[in-house]
């Protein structure tokens, strides 16, 4: 029987950890533009990812799963709640000690045409992050590139291309180059396959799976259909109105779903 989990059996095996997380956003109104409500994308949610495993994140549009990735990230600034990241509270860091924390902790885009800029070729935009890291002269960092590229399936022939001559799915595998560039031990893959067409949805989940044996990745998928999640994932978290309502292993999920919105999702 799934079992709701919120707390992690080994702490020696947890890679990320969160407490209560919660991401208001103010609605204003008025003359002054007072604060009137708030948005509450995401309203206490408590979570752990073990190293090594892949945790999805269940649930439809607007029930703060994204938010909640990018809030895990600190690219969204929590309201308040506990993120513990390899033993470091992120919510505590200075700017500076957050951008030291990028390089171990990336995240893979839902759109693959709006998130690579157009303006650079492909070897810029996977280079791009070691470059801002420094790992490396010119020709080392060429190199790794060609290396990311055929890692993910690309000809490093193409880096002098630009993203428009792509694919989706090829645009979206420049986008897990650009992601595996630093090894981080974190991926956040926000819905990376829902813009794709279904034949090619598969190659991208199998080169996700192929990579985190490769890397020893650490992955929380974020999705809105739990059928994308079933064989990728370890356990699954089902997300309804900022809050996890439900979390277990996945395949006890399938099998008897125990909250009403998860036995809807299936």
């Amino acid at each position: 029987m799934a079992q709701e989990i919120t707390t992690p059996a080994t702490t020696g095996t947890t890679l990320v950890e969160v407490k209560g997380l919660k991401v208001h956003f103010p609605i204003k109104g008025g003359l002054l533009s007072r604060t009137v409500a708030n948005v509450k994308a995401v309203d206490g949610v408590d979570m752990f990812i073990r190293r090594g495993e892949t945790l999805g994140l269940v649930g439809e549009s607007g029930c703060g799963k994204s938010t909640t990735g990018r809030a895990i990230l600190q690219l969204i600034k929590p309201t308040a709640g506990s993120v513990l990241f390899e033993g470091d509270e992120l919510t505590k860091l200075s700017a500076g000690e957050i951008r030291k924390k990028r390089a171990r902790m990336q995240m893979v885009f839902q759109d693959p045409f709006g998130s690579l800029d157009p303006r650079f070729t492909v070897g810029q935009i996977v280079a791009e992050p070691l470059e801002n890291f420094n790992r490396g002269n010119a020709k080392e960092i060429q190199e790794q590139v060609a290396d990311l590229l055929q890692v993910v399936g690309l000809n490093p022939y193409f880096m002098n291309r630009f993203s428009h001559e792509f694919s989706g799915g090829q645009r979206q595998r420049i986008g897990i180059a650009r992601a595996l560039a630093l090894r981080p031990s974190l991926v956040v893959a926000d819905e990376p396959v829902s813009a794709l067409d279904v034949s090619i949805q598969a190659q991208v989940l199998n080169l996700l799976e192929d990579l985190q044996g490769k890397f020893g990745l650490t992955y929380l998928f974020v999705a809105h259909n739990l059928s994308v999640v079933k064989h990728i994932s370890d356990r699954v978290a089902v997300m309804y109105l900022g809050r996890v309502v439900e979390l277990s292993k996945s395949e006890e999920m399938y099998e008897m779903p125990l909250h009403p919105y998860t036995q809807a999702l299936l």
